[in-house]
């Protein structure tokens, strides 16, 4: 299916965008959403997720996924699903490569070692550290800190998971503090559910990481294709790839399972959505968000079904010896470069210090040594860290 399905009722039009938080004149040649697109690109946060893995470090070999092969794949599943439900495929993009850019080096293991480390300081969280780049850590433009990103654009980044408060809330925790403070200037409706691309985009990378983790796994030699015999997702796919291709080489093996696996959770999403969107009959965006559940979502079988596949890459590729080995070492390294920059806040970079001068207090000045340490790639946590034993 090629063709351009029409905007539907219920996508987000930029036309009808709430704005930015700083004023600005729109472009002429571009939509609100797909500048917002452009600036996400732009972005220092972005490039430097080309150096930032999600499960590997990078000393592993380059053909493993980075934070930015993830989000371009996960831009390309949110495109299509958008495009195939009438939504705003641009808006769908746009949240697609900008939800990672708030992660740590080295992954999970970093962003855990880094909340450990800013527990006294109200602790890290990952959604919130994109918040934070996106409205105040990157400085590219003359008038604004950030990025001035679109409502619903920001809007999606912080609530792709659900409301943050209210009786629809999927976590009962306390909101991170960087979202509340940004909140309570620019409102992003946080008791309500995001918009249809805002939900899509979360969905697509899951099934981007499902795909992804399948293939690097396998070729990294953590388990074989085998092992997912009596997996849900992966049986299907497996064996009727193995029956199909009995002689096929181990690289193309790989490549037909994960794209079994991709098709078939596109395809559910799809056909599950679309059972929502009917019974729902939402006339607008606005519709979706006040629903009191997703609108996106998988069917109970294949949501069963991905819980299963994930369980099954946690044991077999999270906790894999080897991957173990590196996750304690690369908590190490975050650990020892909070320590380090919390004690000489001057060995932080130059263009640092005005920000550190102007913290009010320790606990500000210890949310800026985490920005710093959050946006470091592997490689350069390595390099920093490998100086304090010089």
């Amino acid at each position: 299916m090629s063709e351009r399905i029409p905007l539907a009722p219920f996508a987000c039009d930029p036309a009808h965008s709430r704005g930015r938080c700083h004023p600005e004149p729109e472009s002429a040649m571009r939509t609100a959403f797909q500048r917002d697109r452009d600036r996400v690109i732009h972005s220092g946060a972005f490039r430097r997720l080309k150096h930032k893995t999600q499960v590997f470090v990078y000393h592993e070999g380059d053909y493993y996924r980075t934070r930015l092969t993830h989000s371009i794949e996960v831009a390309q599943v949110a495109r299509t699903v958008a495009r195939a439900l009438g939504l705003n495929e641009d808006l769908a993009e746009a949240l697609a490569l900008a939800h990672d850019l708030g992660h740590t080096p080295f992954g999970h293991a970093g962003e855990d070692a880094l909340d450990a480390a800013m527990t006294p300081y109200g602790g890290f969280d990952h959604n919130a550290q994109t918040l934070r780049v996106l409205s105040d850590l990157e400085h590219r433009y003359a008038e604004f800190d950030g990025l001035n990103l679109t409502w619903e654009t920001l809007e999606g980044v912080v609530k792709h998971n659900g409301p943050l408060i209210g009786p629809n809330a999927a976590k009962s925790e306390p909101v991170d503090g960087t979202i509340l403070a940004f909140n309570a200037g620019f409102d992003l409706g946080l008791d309500t559910f995001a918009s249809g691309e805002a939900q899509v985009a979360a969905l697509a990378d899951d099934i981007a990481y499902n795909a992804h983790d399948i293939d690097d796994g396998v070729r990294a030699g953590l388990f074989r294709l085998e092992d997912l015999k009596g997996v849900p997702l992966g049986t299907t796919a497996v064996e009727d790839v193995l029956s199909r291709y009995p002689d096929l080489e181990q690289s193309r093996l790989v490549n037909e399972v994960t794209r079994r696996v991709l098709d078939a959770m596109v395809v559910d999403l799809l056909d599950e959505t679309r059972r929502r969107l009917k019974a729902a009959n939402p006339a607008s965006a606005d519709d979706i968000r006040g629903l009191d559940h997703a609108v996106a979502a998988f069917s109970d079988g294949l949501a069963e079904a991905d819980r299963a596949l994930k369980a099954f890459l946690f044991d077999n590729m999270y906790r894999h010896a080897r991957v173990n080995e590196m996750t304690a070492k690369a908590r190490g390294v975050v650990t020892d470069l909070f320590a380090h920059f919390i004690a000489h806040q001057g060995a932080l970079s130059p263009e640092w210090q005005p920000r550190l001068a102007a913290a009010t207090d320790e606990t500000a000045r210890a949310r800026l040594v985490a920005d710093y340490i959050a946006g470091m790639t592997d490689r350069y946590a390595l390099q920093e860290h490998a100086k304090l034993s010089a």
